[in-house]
């Protein structure tokens, strides 16, 4: 199982990519929560709002997911960050393979 952290601008583009995501079964669930996001940008600091999103998947899909959103997203430049999960427990995980196949 991996998490795969990401950020959109809005609800909107976080909701229709993370529903794309799902209906791929590239996905097994997400979280999207609002922050405040300060980051440099064309040689200055900007400061937004933006949508995070935790992505929950198998390692096999990795690829073909990060492929996918770079391909929806609407960032130029999309974090697309993987972060391996070392332990699970095993009723999540069998579920997570269950629905991503």
């Amino acid at each position: 199982m991996i998490l795969v952290y990401t950020t959109f601008p809005n609800w909107e583009s976080a909701e229709r990519i993370t529903k794309e995501l799902l209906e791929r079964r590239l996905i097994a669930c997400a979280n999207l929560r609002e922050h405040k996001a300060f980051y440099w940008w064309q040689g200055k600091v900007e400061e937004d709002t933006e949508v995070g999103a935790v992505l929950k998947t198998k390692v096999d899909l990795w690829s073909e997911l990060k492929k996918t959103l770079r391909e929806l997203h609407p960032y130029t430049i999309p974090a697309i960050i993987r972060i391996d999960v070392d332990h699970v427990n095993r009723e999540y995980l069998d579920w997570l393979i269950e629905v991503t196949e």
